[in-house]
């Protein structure tokens, strides 16, 4: 499978100033940086102004009954904007059953979901939507899958997730061609597709067909209290010798430098790891290690980035009992005051908004690089993310699939951006949003980037290597593993990998 580029986020930016100026960009970073635990079904602060519906498609007013009756309930405040009468029911949904929908509800919380799920049920009257926010959800949902009969729509991200790819090529993930091809719920003469960020999706297509989709664009750095560096008259390492400089420095006044996500070591493996390697070397070795080549893992700029990420923990610059402390545990630890910085995405905000001190001033910047690397030293991963999916094999995926058009539609967006502040990959969705330091950071972060985008795909391709990988990522930052080990550790499973037979290969160029 070829998998196409990434969306870069300057082309990302580029859309999101066209769709607004700065106001625009200004929402998009706010919908990057904050993040909300479970939020409630609070209806969006505002309604956008409401798009206006075609002559054409107000004479084929020969819509549904319960068109009339969604169309009659937006005007009458239930519904905050209106829906052309073409798009008001592509799938021709029957209205007498219950949606099943299970979703991972992490940093984003799963408001945005049960928002989208009342939005349904007004647009759809009758129909009653179930939405399930859940953790670990390949524990959860794999019984199902083995038994045939799976949720009829998917949001699946989080420590455990399913193995998305695993499923698609057993034939369990519905091709989402036909909400590609629909009209999209309000933005009146546009498909569902063609409101969509271009190049947000591309990674959900397989085979020439598109398969999930990404809800979220998101932007990975580290984090740390910009209060806290000013008071300290600290300045930001450009290199990573400047960070152990500065590490140094920060240990000796008594605070580690240093923790993250202990339980989870994938926020170092695929946001840290990754990006020192492309910072040292460039594209070249990434595309070694995904595309499984013998000796790919002991490229120099690879045993480099290995090396210097293991001297955090081997000069004692990470927060002792880090290993043992789930996300959460470790973010709070951070917004203590116990360590200085943190890897991760930009839900970090909204994740932990309700303990965050009020003059903590949360802010993300750049996984430092080397003075003399081949790669771009402003490059950074942004990408689309948090994927869902309509199993093809629930017992109602036209269901599932008017969920994702429901959900991904601007004025889902807007909602997102106000109440999550965080970005849907949704053109003109963001319009008019306030944003918060840390969503001005993360914006300035990717503005900065200029497309230089770094990306790793072994992980979502290989589902052992991203399970074991965490295992011996997890012990070279507590010492179990030396670099070396952890180097011979994944390259010989990428060799298993490699020469076994039943599992299938991918690969890219570029």
């Amino acid at each position: 499978m070829a998998r196409n580029d990434l969306l870069s986020r300057r082309k990302f930016l580029k859309l999101a100033m066209l769709s607004g100026g700065t106001a625009a960009a200004g929402s998009l970073l706010a919908a990057c940086g904050t993040s909300t635990p479970a939020a409630s079904t609070a209806a969006p602060a505002q309604a956008t102004a409401a798009p206006v519906a075609s002559a054409a498609a107000a004479e084929a007013t020969a819509a549904p009954v319960a068109s009339a009756a969604a169309t009659a309930e937006a005007a009458a405040g239930g519904l905050p904007f209106t829906v052309a009468a073409d798009a008001l029911d592509p799938f021709k949904l029957a209205t007498d059953v219950e949606v099943d929908g299970v979703f991972f509800a992490g940093g984003f919380g799963d408001g945005y979901l049960k928002n989208t799920g009342t939005w349904m049920e007004q647009i759809h009257p009758g129909l009653k939507v179930k939405v399930q926010g859940i953790q670990q959800v390949g524990p959860q949902l794999q019984p199902r899958f083995v038994a045939g009969n799976p949720p009829d729509v998917v949001g699946n991200s989080g420590a455990n997730n399913l193995d998305t790819v695993g499923l698609l090529n057993e034939g369990q993930l519905l091709d989402l061609s036909a909400l590609m091809d629909a009209p999209s719920l309000d933005t009146p003469g546009k498909t569902f597709k063609e409101t969509l960020i271009p190049g947000s999706q591309d990674d959900g297509v397989y085979e020439g067909k598109q398969m999930y989709l990404n809800m979220a664009y998101t932007v990975f750095g580290l984090w740390y209290s910009k209060t806290a560096f000013e008071k300290a008259g600290y300045t930001y390492p450009k290199t990573w010798a400047e960070m152990l400089t500065l590490c140094e420095d920060i240990k000796k006044g008594g605070v580690a430098p240093w923790t993250y996500q202990g339980k989870y070591p994938y926020y170092l493996r695929e946001w840290v790891l990754p990006t020192l390697i492309y910072k040292n070397g460039g594209n070249a070795p990434l595309i070694k290690i995904d595309n499984l080549e013998a000796s790919a893992w002991s490229d120099p700029s690879v045993v480099q980035a290995v090396e210097d990420l293991y001297a955090l923990w081997d000069k004692g610059y990470i927060l002792e009992g880090t290993a043992g402390m789930t996300h959460t545990e470790a973010q709070t630890a951070w917004l203590q005051g116990k360590a200085f910085f943190i890897p991760s995405g930009n839900w970090l905000e909204n994740e932990m908004k309700t303990t965050t001190p009020a003059d903590f001033t949360m802010v993300i910047g750049a996984i430092p690089g080397y003075a003399d690397g081949k790669g771009d030293q402003n490059g950074v991963q942004a990408v689309g993310g948090e994927p869902f999916f309509v199993p093809s094999k629930g017992a109602h995926p036209q269901h599932g699939l008017e969920f994702l058009r429901v959900m991904l539609s601007k004025n889902s967006a807007k909602w997102f951006a106000e109440n999550v502040s965080s970005v849907m990959p949704v053109l003109n969705g963001t319009e008019g949003a306030n944003i918060s330091a840390g969503m001005q950071s993360s914006l300035d972060l990717a503005s900065t980037a200029n497309g230089a985008i770094v990306r790793l795909n072994y992980g979502t391709w290989y589902r052992r290597l991203y399970d074991e990988g965490d295992v011996y990522l997890g012990e070279l930052m507590t010492g179990v593993k030396k670099p070396a080990d952890f180097i011979q550790a994944m390259q010989s499973l990428a060799d298993e990998i490699a020469k076994d037979p039943d599992t299938k290969k991918y690969t890219r160029s570029a």
